[in-house]
């Protein structure tokens, strides 16, 4: 499939898949709909503690990235698990400009290492940061109860229906522990009682530029 490097609306990069047009992140702003949807809406309810997290479609490391930066900023230690079916290449990766983006030049390293080390292994990039990426379809996904926060970040039910489904959340509602969070920047309302169906409670939450709303579910 046909992939290009296009800017986005708040300057950041992300990658756009041409035959189903369809980016890695919102044309109208990837770093602004990462800090909205996973940081304002997910991470930042967990201060000053371990905090668990899964990221459903690990792609550039925007998310990771963007997580390292402010764990430090809410005192949070965190063991973090990216999977990604398909990782993105080295070129990509080069040509992604987060680190500009965010003024984060002191951490160029850490962005580096999030995609130099090797998957399916734990590596510790800080004292309070272990990463494991792990290369594995979402359906293969079997984790118990080891999760506080799920970032459910995969392409669109409009290009890959599948990775919406009720079986799908059935797995990621057994991987969270009970109180855990899954925030997404979808909203449709399949999306919702698919969710709701595998035991999830539901908010409709204000969404990311360019996106009306969005979706928080809790375990209870």
């Amino acid at each position: 499939m046909e992939r290009e490097i296009i800017q986005t609306l708040d300057g950041s990069t992300t990658i756009h898949l041409k035959e189903w047009d369809e980016c890695y992140h919102s044309k109208h702003g990837a770093i602004q709909e990462a800090q909205h949807v996973f940081i304002q809406n997910g991470l930042s309810l967990f201060p000053n503690q371990s905090v668990s997290i899964l990221e459903i479609g690990f792609g550039t490391g925007l998310n990771a990235f963007i997580t390292f930066l402010e764990s430090s900023k809410l005192n949070q230690s965190i063991n973090y698990v990216g999977v990604e079916a398909y990782p993105v290449n080295a070129s990509e990766v080069l040509a992604m400009n987060y680190v500009d983006e965010l003024n984060a030049s002191h951490q160029q390293i850490i962005f580096e290492q999030m995609h130099e080390g090797k998957w399916n292994e734990q590596f510790e990039l800080a004292s309070h940061f272990i990463l494991t990426k792990r290369k594995q379809f979402f359906d293969e996904i079997d984790d118990f109860q080891q999760f506080d926060l799920i970032y459910f970040d995969a392409f669109g039910y409009r290009v890959q229906p599948e990775l919406w489904s009720t079986a799908i959340f059935k797995k990621m509602y057994e991987a969270l522990r009970p109180g855990g969070k899954l925030v997404t920047y979808a909203a449709r309302g399949v999306v919702k009682r698919s969710m709701i169906e595998v035991g999830f409670t539901v908010e409709k939450l204000p969404g990311p530029p360019g996106k009306r709303e969005m979706f928080r579910a809790s375990k209870g």
